[in-house]
């Protein structure tokens, strides 16, 4: 492929990451329905006619970003069943969650912060029911095989305790790395790896390409 393709490739994937963060901060900062795609081209630096070559409406934007956010979840689930039902498997499940869901962090908040709305877009009941074969994939890869109950809510617990404290203690600590240690520490235990991930011990860094697409 010749330099100049490469490169209006590239800068057409940086103006569509662009976007999507920009929109992120305005849905973020006004709420989904008091932004508008003019206000987002606007600020941008780019005609509504160069939005819209990217991104039809705001429902596409936020489906883009819901769709990273479960392509990574897939491509862990994807790892996570060729892998050993270890404990060392479990840990690393846990930490690479982790860093998915630090990732999409704002995302999740676009979410949650304006349920009304995204809620009647299309398809987003269909989005709920794909999540949620998801996370059941996710349990099945922290649990034993016929696991009881129990197991299966200790899994359950560890994906939602990841889930919930990153956004919700997001804006409660001195520091993001501070946040993923505590999260880390406890999601560990109930997933019963906390001895397996004795190799990363003191440092909670997850994996940086874990949940880019889901910002990118």
């Amino acid at each position: 492929m010749p330099d100049n393709v490469h490169g209006e490739h590239d800068r057409g994937r940086d103006t569509r990451s662009r976007l999507r963060e920009l929109a992120l901060q305005l849905f973020a900062e006004q709420g989904y329905e008091k932004t508008s795609l003019r206000e987002i081209a606007e600020q941008l630096g780019v005609t509504k006619a160069a939005l819209y070559y990217y991104f039809k409406s705001k429902e596409d934007i936020v489906r883009s970003l819901v769709e990273d956010y479960m392509a990574d979840i897939d491509d862990l689930i994807a790892w996570g069943r060729d892998q050993p039902r270890t404990p060392e498997t479990r840990a690393e499940i846990v930490r690479r969650y982790l860093g998915i869901v630090a990732n999409g962090t704002a995302v999740l908040r676009l979410l949650h912060q304006n349920q009304a709305a995204v809620s009647s877009l299309a398809a987003a009941k269909e989005r709920g029911e794909l999540f949620r074969e998801r996370i059941d994939a996710l349990i099945d890869l922290l649990s034993e095989p016929g696991a009881p109950v129990r197991s299966q809510i200790r899994a359950a617990s560890c994906l939602m305790s990841i889930s919930f404290c990153c956004m919700h203690y997001q804006d409660r600590v001195a520091s993001p790395a501070e946040l993923r240690d505590a999260v880390l520490d406890v999601a560990l235990e109930l997933a019963d790896a906390s001895h397996a991930d004795a190799g990363h011990a003191g440092n909670a860094a997850v994996p940086a390409e874990a949940g880019a697409r889901a910002t990118g």
